[in-house]
């Protein structure tokens, strides 16, 4: 078959609909079964009459398919699948010219579009329906036509937001035009293809029985197995990449700001892929999380330094975004306040500070793993909170400085991707940032955020390794009742509550 059947959208619907009578539907996982036969259909972008016809032509391949037995329908479509899967993409298309083509192209039962996980296959193939039922990034173009949506349009004058550029660059898969293949929906979201690259070049070759991960990067696919790379993948949205920035403007109109932890966030997605070794191999490694914290932390410092140098260069100055925002925003109460009575060591009273939430964590790491780059880039980081809660008029001193951190956290990067890690030194990094609470808390609400998420990753880990704590685990769930309210938050509350998590390690 060197091209697609017309009707292939169309069976996939089928098989979705058929699949839906079978056993495996019939579970717990029947709301989400609904949900993924709805977003199949939705795919299945042909006429009344075609579908009818090709059911008429099919009936015992229908009845078959609503059986527990391998129906010829069923056949039909593993067939299709192993040929030229994608074809209908233009013949010319090249690794320079990738398409993209859309969600529905992975949705198929044989493909990622089960319901259940499977063990007999190098993938789980229920990644599709995990996206689609569980995960938030399947509803972030929708989000735009909700309230708060309307609300942000509205504020900024956008027009309707889900048509406006600045909002469709990180709530969808925008591309333009000349980029989607004939099935591409822009209503999918922040879909497949978001974070797994343009698959007009390697969606076919990917289903072989021999393809090789790397060929499959050459032809588009983005290199996820690499954590920096994921965690760069990742940040495009959850910190901001250039022509797409959650600024100022956009959280004064109420978008929430943006926070970000690589091993905490993969957690809530859900994760619907499995973790491999270099070498192909199921990642088992019970301390995996520590790996992707640090690797996550050093990855988001780099970056933040880098949007932090594009601000500089251009645009509004100063850049509140990259403020301790609830340093302001949150009630002067007089005497009661905690903020007042603590005072503003570092700064003038009334200056936002630089907001250091991506190093005042990984500052503990980052010391065991090179002392002497540490200082550094200690050294470094200073500097650019100087300068920025200071609010510098001298945009090129804040983005030279910027750039020069930003360096050598690429450097300290670089290293943290090489380091081992173990349960001692999870356990260390646990014990030292538990220990450092007071000044965790007074350094703002963002970096308690990161600090709640990262104690949690490490403890997470460590017990996989097999040293569980209900004591420590109900501590940890303490921190994040104390950070859930930006607005509210208590400095002494949290440096307290983080104490506990640190006695409760002894």
């Amino acid at each position: 078959m060197e091209r697609r059947a017309p009707g292939l959208q169309i069976w996939f619907a089928i098989v979705a609909a058929a699949e839906y009578n079978s056993s495996q539907y019939q579970d717990s996982s029947s709301e989400g079964g609904v949900r993924v036969l709805l977003h199949r259909l939705g795919h299945a972008r042909r006429s009344t009459l075609a579908l009818a016809a090709l059911a008429a032509t099919l009936p015992s391949a229908l009845a078959a398919a609503q059986s527990h037995t391998d129906g010829p329908l069923r056949v039909m479509l593993r067939s299709a699948l192993s040929g030229e899967m994608h074809a209908d993409i233009p013949a010319h298309d090249s690794p320079m010219g990738a398409k993209y083509v859309g969600a529905g192209s992975c949705s198929a039962v044989a493909c990622h579009g089960g319901i259940q996980p499977r063990s007999v296959t190098r993938v789980l193939q229920n990644e599709y329906s995990t996206w689609v039922t569980s995960d938030k990034h399947a509803q972030a173009y929708s989000s735009l036509t909700g309230p708060l949506g309307k609300q942000i349009a509205a504020t900024l004058k956008l027009g309707p937001a889900e048509k406006a550029p600045r909002c469709l660059v990180c709530h969808a898969l925008s591309v333009e035009p000349a980029l989607r293949a004939r099935d591409f929906d822009l209503n999918d979201g922040v879909s497949c293809e978001s974070c797994h690259g343009p698959a007009s070049q390697w969606l076919g070759p990917h289903i072989q029985a021999n393809s090789v991960h790397q060929k499959m990067v050459a032809l588009g696919l983005y290199d996820n197995k690499n954590i920096a790379l994921r965690t760069e993948k990742c940040l495009t949205c959850h910190l901001g990449a250039p022509g797409m920035s959650v600024d100022h403007e956009l959280i004064a109109a109420g978008h929430p700001d943006l926070t970000f932890e690589l091993d905490s966030f993969s957690a809530v997605e859900p994760p619907h892929w499995i973790e491999k070794t270099a070498d192909d191999q199921p990642n088992t490694d019970p301390l995996f999380g520590t790996r992707a914290w640090a690797i996550g932390q050093s990855v988001q410092l780099q970056q933040s330094l880098l949007r932090l140098a594009r601000h500089a260069h251009s645009g509004p100055w100063p850049e509140f975004s990259e403020m301790d925002c609830i340093t302001c925003h949150h009630a002067l109460t007089g005497p009661q306040s905690w903020r007042q009575k603590t005072g503003f060591p570092g700064h003038r009273a009334g200056d936002p500070p630089y907001n250091l939430a991506r190093y005042a964590l990984f500052r503990h790491f980052a010391a065991e793993v090179d002392p002497s780059l540490n200082d550094e880039l200690a050294a470094a980081t200073a500097r650019v909170s100087a300068l920025v809660t200071a609010m510098s008029p001298d945009r090129a001193a804040v983005e030279a400085a910027a750039n020069h951190a930003a360096e050598l956290a690429g450097r300290m990067s670089a290293e943290i991707e090489r380091t081992g890690y173990d349960r001692p030194r999870t356990e260390r990094l646990l014990r030292a940032i538990s220990s450092d609470g007071e000044a965790i808390s007074l350094d703002g609400e963002r970096t308690a955020e990161q600090a709640t998420m990262t104690v949690d990753s490490l403890y997470i880990a460590d017990a996989k390794a097999g040293a569980a704590n209900p004591a420590t685990r109900s501590a940890i769930d303490g921190l994040f009742k104390l950070v859930s309210n930006p607005s509210a938050y208590n400095a002494p509350q949290f440096a307290a509550q983080m104490h506990r998590v640190h006695d409760s390690l002894r």
